[in-house]
This record gives structure tokens, sequence and C-alpha cells, in this order.
């Protein structure tokens, strides 16, 4: 989820902030008896029900939240996420290799969305943020901000890859979905978003044209953005725009560590300080870290050095939070006891969110999963309900809202999957675009 705001969403959310007291659960423990693997199998299983029972109707994608309260104070319950919903294709992968849906069941699913995503709205082969899910027209994010979003739709084309990589070799209408999945992601003009000039542009629209004005500059969240434009067969980017405009000539590169941690890159984020946790997460679902480096950093160092950052924040506890240390940590963007806020290190407040450290399992999995206990065990239904774990919560302001968005639920069942089998990795990674792509920007990889 990129770090703008949708001023409407906040002010709804704090509209309706008492509702987080209201809805609590009455605790109760679930077992502890269970073993890692299983509990990594069960936290997997119900997480997906997000995307699966959960989802849209008419368009197969997946909500942009879902409130177990039935409290939409925007009345967006049909309003779908196309970051989002490229994660759920991934995990519904997930799922049906797991078996927790049948092959038939995934192949129809998949149809339906590769379908819808053919006749909504589209501007130079790009999706909005977010889509109606019955009309398949954009929804207005913000200001300026309704039509085209590059972002969302690099995440919606990892998972295009992914979808078309799995399916292959499968059987008829198998083969179809991947090449109706191939076309959609070939169909992105990623040189488009350059307007002319050697970065790329977040958003365009018919109304508006380039008006929101913001360059894509690391690092953040956004890398795979760079990966998707270099690698297009149809509509690519040339490699000086990675170098000049995503890693700024070279000024990506920082020295500065925190907590005595190196950073490795600059982030966007408050001098010599990290990002939300989802900036190692959401280039990365798909795109292997492991061994990955350019000249400029080795990304898996990057991931890990990120997360420890995280975890050595929660066990500082340097604003004497409730319940912090090895066992509850991870700060990225989510529901808050403020509205939705951006958390990191450096925008403490007080809120833990589950997906933070349970999409990190690839990068600190003892830690993670100690994490994904604590959870499970000592917050019990508290905290884990019919789509996994809720979004946030606060021990410090007793704040446990029975609450999901899409974004957050996503990352936890592909990360998870990727640290125990490497699943989702090795579908992208095996793109002989992405090979092509990675090498032209002058990456290496164990992969290439």
């Amino acid at each position: 989820m990129k770090l703008k705001f949708n001023h409407k969403l906040i002010l709804g959310l704090l509209l309706v902030g008492a509702f987080a007291t209201a809805c609590k659960s009455s605790q109760t423990m679930l077992k502890s008896s269970i073993t890692d693997d299983s509990l990594m199998t069960l936290v997997q299983k119900q997480t997906f029900n997000y995307f699966w029972e959960g989802a849209e109707p008419n368009s197969g994608m997946a909500r942009e939240r879902i409130h177990i309260d039935g409290v939409y104070p925007l009345n967006d319950y049909n309003v779908v996420t196309v970051g989002g919903s490229g994660f759920g294709i991934m995990a519904t992968i997930v799922a049906a290799e797991r078996g927790f849906i049948t092959a038939d069941e995934a192949t129809q699913r998949f149809d339906r969305i590769v379908d819808f995503l053919a006749k909504a709205d589209r501007y130079h082969g790009a999706w909005s943020h977010w889509i109606d899910g019955p009309t398949g027209k954009s929804k207005v994010f913000g200001d300026q901000d309704d039509a085209a979003d590059i972002v969302e739709t690099a995440f919606m084309a990892q998972a295009l890859i992914c979808l078309r990589e799995y399916y292959q070799n499968g059987n008829d209408q198998q083969k179809q979905v991947a090449k109706k999945a191939d076309a959609l992601w070939k169909g992105i003009d990623w040189d488009f978003f350059r307007n002319g000039q050697d970065v790329l542009y977040w958003h365009w629209s018919p109304t508006h044209g380039w008006g929101m004005n913001h360059a894509i500059q690391g690092y953040d969240e956004c890398l795979i953005s760079y990966v998707l434009g270099a690698s297009s067969p149809t509509h690519p980017i040339p490699a000086s725009t990675y170098h000049e405009g995503w890693a700024r000539s070279g000024a990506i590169v920082t020295s500065a560590e925190k907590f005595g941690i190196p950073l490795v890159l600059k982030h966007n984020a408050p001098e010599n300080g990290v990002g939300p946790l989802f900036w190692s997460h959401y280039s990365y679902l798909g795109l292997n870290p492991k061994g990955l480096q350019d000249q400029y950093a080795d990304y898996w160092k990057l991931n890990v050095n990120h997360t420890r950052i995280n975890i050595e924040h929660a066990k500082l506890n340097p604003l004497k939070y409730t319940g912090y240390g090895e066992n509850s940590w991870g700060f990225t963007a989510s529901y808050s006891v403020v509205g939705y806020n951006a958390h990191h290190p450096d925008n403490d407040q007080g809120v833990v969110s589950p997906t933070a450290a349970l999409s990190s399992m690839p990068y600190t999995p003892k830690e993670s999963i100690k994490a994904m206990r604590y959870f499970y065990e000592k917050k019990g239904t508290e905290l884990f309900g019919k789509y996994g774990f809720y979004d946030a919560f606060s021990e410090t302001a007793n704040w446990y809202p029975q609450r999901y968005l899409a974004i957050d639920q996503g990352p936890i069942v592909v990360m998870i999957e990727n640290y125990r089998t490497g699943l989702i990795w090795n579908l992208f990674m095996q793109a002989p675009e992405i090979k092509a792509g990675l090498k032209t920007l002058g990456f290496k990889s164990p992969n290439q």
C-alpha cells in the first residue's frame, strides 16, 4: 500500500473510532499443542478465506476491506483492490497447491478474475487503485487519483506472471487462463508512465493528466514496478530510467544504521530511519531477494536488516507500550487507533500489525514463528478470527478491531509459503521476461 493517504478514508475511520472497544471479542485461548508446521498451515488456510469466501462475487476479486462488524463508513463494501487482488491470486495458487480448494475451483476463480480485469476500466494498460466490483468502473481513491495507478498495476502484473507460469502446461482451460493472464500483463504500457522522462510516474488520469506529479523514486515498496517495466516485451522502459529515476543516480545508497543495523538503502522515511515493513514484502512476493544483488544493494540483507530493526525497536520499546518485545512486534501500514496509519519505528502509535511479523517469515523465521505463536496462543480469538489474524491491535489501548485489509492478508499467505517451499518465488523467477529484465538492469540472481 502506497504512503499516500486517502483523507476521506481516514476521516471515516476516525468517525467510527469508537467501534474498536465495542466490537472487541471476549478472548478465548486457542490450543497451544499445535506444531509450528501445522500452525503455519492453519494460518495460511484461514487467511486465504479472505480471498475465497470473502471475495466480491461478480469479479472474484479481493474486497479492499472486510469489517466483521458490518460498518462501512464510506459505503465501500463492494470496492475491490487491484494490488490486493494480485496478492489474492498468488494466495489462491498457494491454496490450490495445499489442497485448501480443488484445482477446478481455482481455475474457475482465476478465469472469472482475468475476464473481469480485461473488461474493467484501463488506461494505457494500467488499472486504477480501486475498482467497483459490480461494474468494473474505476473508483476514486483520492484527489486527482481517479484512474491509472502503475504501482497497484505492478502488484497485479507480478501475480499475472505467476499465474501464467503456473498454468502454462496445464489442461486446456488452464492454458486459456494462462493466455489471458499473459495478454493482460503484456498490455501494460510501462513506457507511457515515464511521461517522457527518466523516471516512472505513479498516476495518470484522463481528467487530470499527470496532475498527481508523483515520481516513483527509491527506496520504498515500488521496486517491482521498475523490474516489470524493464522486463516488458511490449512496452519496456530503458535501464537508465531505473538507475536515474528509482536509484536517484546512486543517491539511493546509504551508510546509515539504526540500532547498529545497516539500512543498506536510503528509505523514503525520516533521516536514517526505515519505512513500514510492507516495503520488504510487496515487491518480494514474486521477486526472490535471496542472492539478488545489483550495484546498489544485496536485497536479502536489505530486507533482513529492515525486519531486524523492527524487532530491535520492539525489544527496546522506547515509548514503553504494553506487550512489545521479541514475542510481539511488527510495524507497517494498517488500521490504527488514530485511523489508517503507516507505522514504523519513527511513527510508533502503540499498534502491532500481525502481517508485519508473519510476512517477514522468510527473513526472520525464528522470530516470526515466535510472534505467530504469541498472536495465536496468548491473544486467542481476541486476535484470530474468520479470516485469520485481524489487521492490527494495541495492548496499550486494549484495542482489538475485528477488521481486515486485503493488502495485509495476502502477503501472510504468500510469504509463509515462500519460506516453506519457495512456490511463488519459483514461479515468478522462472519467467523468461523477468530473467531478461533483471539482466538489463544489472541484477545478479541465482535464479538467472
